[in-house]
């Protein structure tokens, strides 16, 4: 495994309030579209500097044969557990696993905080899952090592299935009727603790119709942690250190990566998870590497993009490391003059909401 990849530091003297913006709380999005593909797409050119209102099922007429689209396939889990103290059935907690460091050992947002001191143990389901705290990590995050009866269960997932909730954002407030939809149709290797979002609008007739014009698909992973959302509360954008995060760059997707940019086609990423991933294993000629690792790649206005042509991604948060990497792609002074154009004409913002195509 490589050593991780952290921030890339460039001068700067962008604030964080820098990336705010005005959104009408009935602009964020509370289910998605009935049909993944329906949902609208804004079209940003950076070479003339035009915009376009389009659909999602468009973007077909704009990749064009010979170019490359990297699809995140992380899987997301049911990852939002409610429990109790042990033998205090009032002391309720709420968990959040973010990511699995051992076998049965994961690192959590716990819910209240207090509640979780080293040596705690937390109930979970009727006690077919408990959990004790055995250390305390950045950002005040548990370590929590769970045990179950593996006699029954085969693994930590099995017991998610049946007692986890999707991990869906504080702002979506209805429930979800179907599960399926916080999950990309290529969803393969579980292990997200939200969904690359960019992605939920591709069904697998609209990729399978991709690659009949001559576009290749090429699946990366990275499981979406709190690196990707976590909010940056410093003044200066560069104080900001992102949690690291799990990625992989298979051979045959770097290959196929590789092959596109020799020929002259173009690199597609499909939301900001791919695009990290892809600028963490690329090196400084953008030959992209086979690889797996830990990435703290942040990216943010001032960065020289190695191996991404085109970006498709949804419409974030006000001052989020995601609006400051689409800012880093375009420019920021363009992408807060699209954020505007977007409130205007009603689009739908954040995780079930429409897309932008950068090209």
């Amino acid at each position: 495994m490589s050593q991780p990849i952290l921030n890339r530091r460039i001068d700067t003297d962008l604030k964080t309030s820098d990336f705010a913006y005005d959104l009408p709380p009935e602009l964020i999005a509370q289910h998605p579209t009935e049909r993944r593909d329906a949902s609208r797409l804004m079209v940003l050119n950076r070479a003339d500097g035009s915009l376009a209102h389009r659909h999602f099922y468009d973007i077909v007429e704009y990749l064009n044969p010979g170019d490359v689209l990297v699809i995140n396939d992380s899987k997301v889990i049911p990852a939002r557990l409610y429990g109790h103290a042990e033998g205090r059935e009032e002391a309720a907690l709420e968990l959040l696993l973010l990511r699995q460091r051992e076998l049965d050992t994961w690192e959590c947002l716990v819910k209240p905080g207090k509640r979780a001191r080293v040596g705690s143990r937390c109930v979970f389901g009727g006690g077919i899952l408990t959990g004790e705290v055995v250390d305390i990590v950045e950002e005040g995050n548990r370590l929590i090592r769970f045990s179950f009866d593996h006699g029954k269960y085969e693994n930590i997932y099995n017991i998610l299935h049946e007692i986890g909730l999707m991990p869906l954002p504080p702002y979506i407030t209805e429930q979800l009727q179907d599960n399926d939809r916080y999950q990309t149709v290529y969803a393969k290797e579980e292990g997200s603790a939200a969904a690359p979002t960019a992605g939920l609008h591709f069904t697998k007739e609209l990729l399978e119709t991709l690659k009949q014009k001559g576009v290749a698909i090429a699946p990366v992973m990275l499981h979406v942690g709190l690196g990707t959302f976590r909010p940056v509360k410093e003044t200066n954008i560069t104080d900001h250190v992102m949690h690291t995060e799990f990625f992989s760059v298979p051979a045959e997707s770097a290959d196929r990566i590789n092959a596109c940019r020799a020929a002259g086609g173009r690199v597609v990423c499909v939301g900001t998870t791919s695009c990290r991933t892809l600028e963490s294993a690329a090196a400084e000629d953008g030959t992209v590497r086979a690889m797996s690792g830990d990435t703290g790649i942040f990216i943010y206005p001032g960065y020289r993009f190695k191996a991404t042509d085109c970006l498709i991604t949804n419409f974030h948060l006000p001052e989020s490391t995601l609006l400051m990497l689409v800012s880093a792609f375009y420019s920021r002074e363009k992408i807060m003059e699209a954020y505007r154009e977007a409130v205007k004409e009603r689009y739908r913002f954040f995780s079930f909401g429409d897309a932008c195509l950068i090209l």
